[in-house]
């Protein structure tokens, strides 16, 4: 099965493929370099998804001499499954729902509005932990890129796009190492580009695609944090 062998080798593949796309070079192949000196289009700030899309989108930021933090998104699990995504949140109260899935699993609103506050507090505790009091970086008139380590449903990526979009960049791009082709579909109608090098017909786990997938810490985390470059 096609993959990475971990989070950092996805993030330096996908950080020249991204470079490609923002000098506008057409026909992007993994591993290109591009024609054209990245930052055509001004300046570039790269977000991560934590906890697992911050290793990778560390590497894309280097490759692109950007600015690197986090965005503050968590995944609504469904009350039993955590792994079953009804939707996301992000900061600034943004919220994505599956009706589909909400439907099936015949949830009330009570227990989805139980979930959501579960996850808003975890999002707000991590959101201390990273940022250290700092404000989150300037993104209006500058192209965002959105970066996770994968996706299944999409939804979480598709939240924080929206979040984004508030914000007023100029340009959002949304790049995943690997991505299900329904999901890769949602987030494709919220983004200006998407840059997915693997999307397999028969998708599994986002885990299956990589050698190591060991979750990073919250200290994994906060460590690439700290050493990224300022805004500039």
């Amino acid at each position: 099965m096609a993959g990475y062998t971990d989070r950092r080798e996805a993030g330096r593949i996908l950080g020249d493929l991204v470079a490609e796309v923002i000098a506008g070079a057409p026909g992007s192949r993994r591993g290109a370099r591009p024609r054209h000196a990245v930052g055509d289009e001004g300046p570039v700030t790269v977000l991560g998804l934590p906890r697992g899309g911050v290793p990778v989108a560390a590497e894309v930021a280097r490759r692109l001499g950007a600015t690197l933090d986090a965005i503050g998104v968590r995944k609504l699990g469904a009350p039993g499954q955590p792994e079953f995504a009804l939707g996301a949140i992000a900061t600034g109260g943004v919220r994505v729902l599956n009706t589909r899935a909400v439907e099936r699993l015949g949830l009330a609103a009570e227990a989805i509005e139980a979930v959501a506050a579960r996850e808003a507090t975890e999002l707000a505790r991590r959101e201390r932990v990273y940022r250290e009091g700092r404000a989150p970086p300037p993104l209006a008139g500058r192209t965002v890129v959105l970066v996770d380590d994968g996706l299944a449903t999409g939804a979480t990526m598709v939240v924080a796009a929206r979040a984004v979009r508030r914000a007023g960049p100029r340009r959002v791009i949304a790049a995943l190492p690997v991505a299900s082709p329904d999901g890769a579909l949602a987030v494709r109608a919220e983004v200006d580009e998407l840059v997915c090098p693997l999307m397999p017909p028969d998708f599994m786990a986002v885990g299956n695609y990589y050698r190591d997938f060991a979750p990073p810490t919250d200290d994994e985390v906060h460590a690439l944090l700290r050493v990224a470059p300022p805004v500039r």
